[in-house]
């Protein structure tokens, strides 16, 4: 595993150079591996550039998202594409982007549960979504469904608007059978979004979460939820709230999201309030940056050398060179916060804002399942003489979620296709070793 951010001084997981001549006779002990498993709603996203006169033919309100059925998603599909008129064919989905960044920034194993069409053809959307994902991600484990997968098509007017056409497909069609409670259990920690938890009748993929979720809090493995989007949340935040409560260790979201989920319109006071249900906390703001917010042991704080900064609480980012640690883990918890502007100010051109969410997440997990990766290997190590959540502190977490989402941001694809850079060409190494 690559060691999750950068820092000035060399770090090894765990240090593997020693004396070849004195390796012959002493054994080498055997590294664990760790990763991360995620449930998703396998889809592509599907961009094309169209008349408003095709918006029109098919039903599809200028401007609006609206659901589509697979005969007519066909239809659509196939009139863009025998007219060339798309432009791009993502691979999609809150936690398939999330892991594949995950997979990319880690260089090492990640696994999807979800669903994949059981016959594939070459070009088709279902054989895009497996083109671009890592081949780190580890797809076994898709159950395989005699229909499509999801597709949501983004159509751009010549006036720039985008009007969205979704067609579920059979993304939702996961059935707790599929989930291996063995993965699960073994894994350091369970990503999930919120559009799982909505399910129509007749779908498993709900009840396919709740198993993983299950499964997950048997072996104390962390629990991570994403929101996805603010208008699934305020149709009834009480029971979103009540969920995290009784579910969820991290949550992430961004600052509608939060205002939705608590009423907060400050991503600041949204954390605050955030946990109360959960552990630990990450908030994306879009130009005013990013937000983590968890607890730490009282007697084991450690204060910034940073500049303390103003907000609705005062100076709250006092203690952020504390590491992030459960609430039941603390005999004196203490709400700890850490912010950082855009990296570089934010990219000159923002090419998709898509996935940067999903990337600043990533790297959160990174850093997550860097921590029990280390445990497990170098168990002696002073780092370990409290159980943190993360390796990192909450200020080197922030970094680290930040330079990802501006590498998203900077791109097309809402997902990386390689890791960040070993050296920093664009910016001083201050950055770093802030």
């Amino acid at each position: 595993m690559k060691f999750p951010g950068q820092r000035k001084s060399k770090h090894y997981f765990p240090v593997s150079n020693r004396d070849p001549l004195l390796a012959q006779f002493t054994q080498q002990p055997q590294t664990f591996p760790t990763y991360i498993c995620g449930i998703d709603q396998t889809l592509v996203d599907i961009e094309a550039k169209v008349a408003e006169e095709l918006l029109e033919r098919y039903g599809l309100p200028k401007g609006n998202s609206t659901l589509i059925d697979d005969e007519r998603a066909h239809i659509l599909y196939n009139e863009l594409k025998s007219n060339n008129m798309i432009s791009d064919e993502f691979a999609g989905g809150t936690i398939g982007n999330t892991v594949h960044n995950y997979s990319i920034l880690a260089d090492d194993r990640s696994v999807l549960f979800g669903v994949m069409s059981q016959n594939i053809m070459v070009g088709s959307y279902a054989y895009r979504y497996l083109c671009n994902t890592s081949s780190k991600v580890d797809l076994n484990y898709l159950q395989p469904v005699d229909g499509p997968i999801g597709r949501c098509f983004t159509l751009i007017s010549a006036d720039g608007e985008r009007t969205f056409a979704i067609s579920k497909g059979s993304m939702d069609k996961l059935t707790p059978h599929y989930i291996n409670q063995q993965v699960v259990q073994e894994s350091a920690a369970l990503v999930i979004t919120a559009y799982l938890m909505r399910a129509s009748d007749g779908d498993g993929m709900t009840s396919a979460a709740m198993k993983a979720i299950e499964y997950a809090k048997a072996a104390e493995v962390p629990v991570v939820l994403t929101l996805g989007t603010r208008f699934l949340i305020q149709e009834d935040p009480v029971w979103w709230q009540n969920f995290i409560k009784e579910h969820v260790t991290i949550l992430a979201m961004n600052e509608d999201e939060g205002e939705a989920l608590t009423g907060f319109k400050d991503p600041l006071l949204a954390s605050e309030a955030a946990l109360e249900w959960c552990d630990m906390v990450l908030t994306t703001a879009g130009p005013i940056g990013l937000y983590t917010a968890g607890y730490a042991e009282d007697s084991a704080k450690r204060e910034t050398s940073h500049i303390l900064l103003p907000g609705a609480i005062p100076e709250f980012n006092r203690y952020e060179f504390s590491r992030p640690m459960l609430k039941a883990d603390c005999e004196q918890p203490i709400k700890v916060y850490a912010h950082i502007a855009p990296y570089m100010g934010g990219p000159d051109y923002i090419r998709n804002t898509n996935g940067a969410g999903d990337g600043a997440l990533s790297a959160l997990l990174h850093d997550l399942s860097a921590n029990n990766y280390h445990k497990t290997n170098v168990p002696g190590s002073s780092k370990h003489k409290r159980d943190g959540l993360c390796y990192s502190s909450f200020s080197q977490v922030c970094k680290y979620a930040n330079r990802v989402a501006y590498e998203v941001l900077a791109q097309h694809s809402p997902r990386l296709s390689r890791g960040l850079p070993e050296r920093e060409d664009s910016l001083e190494e201050s950055y770093w070793e802030r």
